[in-house]
C-alpha cells in the first residue's frame, strides 16, 4: 500500500511538473512575442522600410534572371529509377538512336523528331494514299535556312547502318504500293496489307500496329487482312547528340514542321492532321504559365477587394478596411521577394510553381486576419503600442507553430526522399516563401497595425484619414453624413461597450450560428453528415489512379493534348514496343533455350531474329544443333538474305580466334492493350522484371516511356507520406510540451480526417495522383492545421462552465478570421477555372476541396464532436463552484461580523 501510495504521489507530482512546464513554456512564448510586438511598435518606420527595400532589391532580379526549365524528363520523371539504368545498359549495347523506328514510344521518344497523325475525315484512310503521300512529300521537301544554307530532312535524319539511308516508317512503302496499284487501274485491295504484321515487297515482315490505326480487330490472334483503317501515324526522326549548331538546325526544322502541318490541316478537305515534336511537350507545359498571367492578376484584384470588404465595419473609427488590403499587399511583396531569392539561387521556372502564390497567400492572409482579430480583442483603453504587443502575444504563438509545420512538411518534400524533381523544387520554393511571409507579417504588417492604431487613438477616420467630428456636430448633420462619420456611438442611447463586436461576420457567428450549431436537434444530422463524408472519402481512397501521363500537366487546348487523345483513340490496340535485351552469352542453338524464350514471349506479339532464324532453318531444311553450324549459317546465309538483313543490328558478335560468339542480342515484344495503355504497360513491366532475376537467361526490358512510368506511384506518394509522418512525429514529440496535450490529439485526428477526405473526393472528381495533386495534398495538411490550431487550442484552454460555451467562445474568437481567409482563398482561385490547362484545373479542384473540407471541420464537425468527447470541463466547473461557495462563506462571515459589531459596540471600544 505504501508502494502504491508512493507511485500515486510520484505520478501526481510528474503531472503537476508537466503542467507547470507547459505553462512556463506557453507564458514564455507569449511574453517573447509581447516584447517583439512592443519592439515593432516602437520602431515602425524601420520595420516598414526594410521589407520594402528587400522587395525592390530581390524583385528587380526576377525579370533579369528568369529562366524556364526546358528538360521535362528532369522535372517529371522519377529521379532514381531502374529504367534509367536499363536505358544506359541498352544504349551501350544497341544505340537507341538506331532503334527509334522500332522502339515506338507514346510521347516521350528521346531526341528530336516530328510525328504526324493523318486521320480520314470520313471513310477509309487506305483510299487516300495520294493525299497522304503528298503530305509526306511536303515534309521531306521542307527547307530550313540557317546562315545562308538550306537544310531538308535528308540532311538531318537518322541514318540506317546498312545502307546509310534515312530511317522511314514502313507504312510509307505500303502507301506507295497502294498508289501504284491505283495508278494501274487497280484498287488498294490488290495490295496485301495484314495487321499488325505485314509482309513487304522485299519479303521483310514489319510490325505496323503503331503506324496504322482505327483497324477493326478480329477475334483471331493471327494477322488479319486490312480492308479498312481510319488513321496512319508517321514519325520523322532527327539526329541527336550532335554539335550545338546541328541541334539549333533541328530545332528550327521542328518549328517549321509545326507551321507546315498547321497550314496543311487548314487547307486539307479530306484529312485531319495532328502533329507532335520533341519540344511540343515543353512548349505546351510552359504554356500554362503564359496563359495564367492575366488570371493571376485578376485573382490578386479579387483577393484585394474581398480582404478590404471583409475587414470593413460600419464604425468609421475602428473599421480599418485598408488593413485587409495592406495585409494582402504584404503577402504579395513577400512572394515577390521569395521569387527573387529563388531566381538568384539559379532556380528555373516551371508551370508547377504556379501554385506557390496561391498557397503562400492562403497561409499569409490567415496570419494577417488573425492579427487583425487579435487587435480587435485588445482593450480599447490601452495605448496603441501596447495593443499591438497584446495582439502579437495573442496570435503569434499559433502563427509561429503553423509556419514551423509548413516548413517541416514542405522541407520533407524537398528532402532526398522525394524522387520527383518538380515536387522537390516546389517544396524548396514554398519553404522560402513561408519564411519570407512570416518575416513580412510581423514586420511590415505589424508596422501597418501601429500606424492604424495611432490614427484610431487620435480619432482619425479609418478611410478618409480626417478628424471625426464631435457628437454635437453630428447631431446637426444629415443621416448619410452621420452614417459615414459615425465612430461607434449610439446617438440615441449610449456608447457600445464592445464596439468591435459590431463586425458583421462576428455578429452573425455570435448571434445566430453558434446558437444553431450547438442546438441539440442539429447534432444528430451533423453526425450523419460526417458518416456520409467519411464513406465517400473511403470509397475514393480505394480508387486512386496513377497520374504518370504527362498530359495532366499540359494546356488543355494544346496540339500535344489533341495529338495524344487522337493517338489514344486510334493507336491503343498495342502497347509500345518493349526492347528485350539479352546481355549475356547463352546457347542460342540449344532447343531448351528456345523453349525458355518461348515461355518469356508468351502472350506477346514478337519481333524476333531467333524466331525468324528457326523458321528459316526449317524452310531450307538445315540442322544447326551445334554452335559452329548455328553461327556459320546465321552469318553467311540468314543475315545476308534481303528479307532478314535488318536483323544485323539486333545481334552483337565477338571474334574469339577463328570462332564467333554472340555476346548480346535483342528482341522486341508488343502486347495487346486497350485505351488504358499506360496502366497495362506498368503491369507488364512489373511482371517481366521479376522474371529477369530468376530466369537463366539474363535480360532487361526497356522502352523510353519506362523512364516516366517506372516507380512513379511510389515516387509520387512518398512526399505526402514523409510530410505526414514528420508532422505526426513532431506533434507526438511535443505532446507534453504544448499548451495542452489534448489539443495535439484533436489536431492529429482533424488533419487526418481532412487529408483523407480531400484525397478520396478528388479521386471521385477524376483527379489523378500526379505532381500537382500531391503538392496540393501536402498543402492540405498545412491548411487544415493553419485553421484548426487556434480554434482547437482556444477550446481546450477555455475554462467556462460547459463545452458548449467553450465552443461558442472559440468560434467567436477565430471564426471571423477563418471565414475571411477561406473566402479570400476561394475567390482567389476562381480565375484558375478560366485558364485552359489541365494543370490549373487540378490545382483548382484540389484547392477547393481543401477549403471545403477544412471549413466543414472547423464550423460543423468539430463544434459538435467536441461537445461529446474530452477535454472535460467538469474540473473547471468544480473549481468555479468551490470558489463561488468560498465567496459565499466569506460574505456570510462578513455579515455575521457586522451584526456582532452592531450588537456589541463596547466590545469594539474595548479592543
Amino acid at each position: 500500500m505504501c508502494f502504491l501510495g508512493r507511485n500515486g504521489a510520484s505520478s501526481a507530482a510528474s503531472r503537476i511538473w508537466r503542467r507547470m512546464l507547459r505553462q512556463v513554456i506557453h507564458r514564455g512564448l507569449k511574453a517573447s512575442f509581447y516584447w517583439l510586438g512592443l519592439f515593432v511598435s516602437r520602431h515602425p518606420v524601420f520595420f516598414l522600410t526594410v521589407p520594402a527595400v528587400l522587395t525592390i532589391i530581390f524583385g528587380s532580379t526576377v525579370l533579369s534572371r528568369f529562366k524556364p526549365e526546358t528538360d521535362l524528363e528532369i522535372l517529371v520523371a522519377p529521379t532514381h529509377s531502374l529504367a534509367k539504368i536499363e536505358r544506359s545498359l541498352a544504349n551501350s549495347l544497341f544505340p537507341i538512336d538506331q532503334s527509334k523506328h522500332k522502339l515506338y514510344s507514346d510521347l516521350h521518344t528521346p531526341g528530336r523528331y516530328g510525328r504526324l497523325i493523318l486521320l480520314a475525315k470520313s471513310g477509309n484512310i487506305l483510299e487516300l494514299a495520294e493525299q497522304v503521300l503528298q503530305v509526306h512529300k511536303k515534309v521531306l521537301d521542307m527547307r530550313v535556312n540557317y546562315k545562308g544554307f538550306n537544310y531538308t530532312f535528308a540532311h538531318l535524319c537518322v541514318l540506317s547502318h546498312r545502307d546509310k539511308r534515312c530511317l522511314l516508317d514502313d507504312i510509307i512503302t505500303i502507301f506507295e504500293d497502294i498508289r501504284l496499284a491505283v495508278l494501274s487501274n487497280s484498287t488498294f485491295a490488290k495490295v496485301p496489307v495484314s495487321y499488325p504484321n505485314t509482309t513487304l515487297k522485299n519479303g521483310r515482315v514489319s510490325f505496323i500496329g503503331h503506324q496504322l490505326g482505327g483497324v477493326p480487330l478480329s477475334t483471331k490472334n493471327s494477322d488479319q487482312q486490312v480492308k479498312f483503317a481510319r488513321a496512319i501515324q508517321i514519325t520523322y526522326y532527327l539526329r541527336n547528340l550532335g554539335p550545338v549548331v546541328q541541334d539549333i538546325i533541328a530545332e528550327k526544322w521542328e518549328s517549321e514542321f509545326c507551321k507546315l502541318v498547321h497550314q496543311l490541316a487548314t487547307d486539307s478537305e479530306e484529312l485531319h492532321i495532328h502533329s507532335l515534336t520533341s519540344f511540343s511537350l515543353w512548349r505546351d507545359f510552359h504554356k500554362t504559365g503564359v496563359l495564367a498571367k492575366s488570371e493571376v492578376l485578376v485573382s490578386l484584384v479579387l483577393v484585394l477587394l474581398a480582404a478590404t470588404i471583409s475587414s470593413s465595419m460600419r464604425d468609421c473609427l475602428r473599421g480599418k478596411p485598408f488593413l485587409g488590403l495592406l495585409g494582402v499587399l504584404t503577402i504579395c511583396i513577400a512572394n515577390v521577394t521569395a521569387a527573387g531569392i529563388f531566381f538568384i539561387s539559379d532556380g528555373k521556372f516551371n508551370s508547377t510553381l504556379l501554385g506557390i502564390p496561391f498557397f503562400a497567400m492562403g497561409h499569409g492572409t490567415k496570419g494577417v486576419f488573425e492579427l487583425l482579430a487579435g487587435w480587435r480583442r485588445t482593450r480599447e483603453s490601452l495605448p496603441f503600442k501596447e495593443r499591438v504587443a497584446d495582439a502579437f502575444a495573442d496570435v503569434m504563438v499559433c502563427y509561429t507553430m503553423t509556419s514551423s509545420l509548413y516548413i517541416i512538411t514542405f522541407g520533407m518534400g524537398a528532402s532526398p526522399f522525394t524522387n520527383i524533381e518538380s515536387v522537390k523544387v516546389f517544396c524548396q520554393s514554398m519553404c522560402v516563401a513561408i519564411l519570407v511571409n512570416y518575416f513580412y507579417v510581423f514586420s511590415f504588417y505589424g508596422s501597418c497595425l501601429v500606424f492604424a492604431g495611432q490614427l484610431e487613438q487620435n480619432r482619425y477616420h479609418s478611410v478618409f484619414c480626417c478628424k471625426i467630428p464631435s457628437v454635437e456636430y453630428l447631431d446637426r448633420q444629415p443621416t448619410w453624413f452621420k452614417t459615414m462619420m459615425s465612430d461607434g456611438h449610439d446617438l440615441s442611447t449610449h456608447h457600445d461597450s464592445v464596439p468591435y463586436q459590431n463586425h458583421f461576420i462576428q455578429h452573425f457567428l455570435r448571434e445566430h450560428y453558434t446558437e444553431w450549431i450547438t442546438n441539440t436537434y442539429v447534432k444528430p444530422f451533423v453526425v450523419i453528415l460526417y458518416l456520409i463524408y467519411a464513406s465517400f472519402s473511403f470509397m475514393g481512397c480505394l480508387q486512386i489512379s496513377d497520374g504518370s501521363n504527362i498530359i495532366n500537366l499540359l494546356a488543355s487546348n494544346s496540339p500535344s493534348v489533341s495529338f495524344a487523345l487522337t493517338q489514344q483513340k486510334y493507336f491503343s490496340n498495342y502497347s509500345p514496343v518493349i526492347g528485350f535485351y539479352i546481355y549475356e552469352p547463352i546457347e542460342y542453338w540449344n532447343s531448351s533455350v528456345h523453349d525458355q524464350l518461348k515461355t518469356l514471349e508468351k502472350g506477346f506479339n514478337t519481333i524476333s531474329w531467333i524466331d525468324n532464324y528457326v523458321h528459316y532453318l526449317k524452310v531450307v531444311n538445315v540442322s544447326a544443333s551445334t554452335k559452329s553450324d548455328f553461327i556459320n549459317i546465321l552469318k553467311t546465309s540468314f543475315l545476308r538474305s534481303p528479307e532478314y538483313q535488318h536483323f544485323v543490328d539486333d545481334i552483337i558478335f565477338s571474334k574469339n580466334g577463328d570462332e564467333y560468339d554472340i555476346i548480346a542480342s535483342k528482341l522486341y515484344l508488343v502486347a495487346r492493350t486497350t485505351e488504358k495503355t499506360r496502366e497495362e504497360v506498368v503491369e507488364l513491366l512489373e511482371k517481366l522484371r521479376p522474371l529477369s532475376l530468376v530466369n537463366n537467361i539474363k535480360f532487361i526490358v526497356f522502352n523510353p516511356t519506362f523512364v516516366f512510368m517506372d516507380r512513379y506511384s511510389s515516387s509520387i506518394i512518398s512526399p505526402i507520406l514523409t510530410s505526414g509522418f514528420s508532422v505526426l512525429t513532431i506533434l507526438i514529440l511535443t505532446f507534453f510540451l504544448v499548451i495542452n496535450p489534448l489539443g495535439n490529439f484533436w489536431l492529429i485526428l482533424t488533419v487526418t480526417s481532412v487529408e483523407l477526405g480531400v484525397l478520396g473526393l478528388m479521386t471521385l472528381w477524376n483527379v489523378d495522383m500526379d505532381s500537382i495533386s500531391i503538392l496540393c495534398l501536402i498543402y492540405t495538411l498545412n491548411f487544415a492545421m493553419d485553421h484548426c490550431v487556434p480554434h482547437l487550442y482556444t477550446f481546450v484552454l477555455a475554462t467556462e462552465h460547459t463545452r458548449t460555451q467553450c465552443i461558442k467562445i472559440s468560434l467567436e474568437e477565430h471564426g471571423a478570421a477563418i471565414l475571411q481567409n477561406t473566402s479570400c482563398f476561394v475567390i482567389g482561385i476562381m480565375p484558375l477555372l478560366f485558364v485552359p490547362s489541365n494543370l490549373t484545373y487540378t490545382l483548382f479542384k484540389c484547392s477547393l476541396l481543401t477549403v471545403g473540407c477544412t471549413v466543414l471541420h472547423c464550423f460543423v464537425i468539430l463544434p459538435v464532436f467536441l461537445t461529446f468527447f474530452p477535454p472535460s470541463k467538469k474540473r473547471h466547473k468544480k473549481k468555479k463552484r468551490a470558489k463561488r461557495k468560498e465567496r459565499e462563506r466569506e460574505r456570510e462571515r462578513e455579515e455575521i461580523e457586522c451584526i456582532e459589531v452592531r450588537e456589541n459596540p463596547d466590545h469594539v471600544t474595548n479592543v
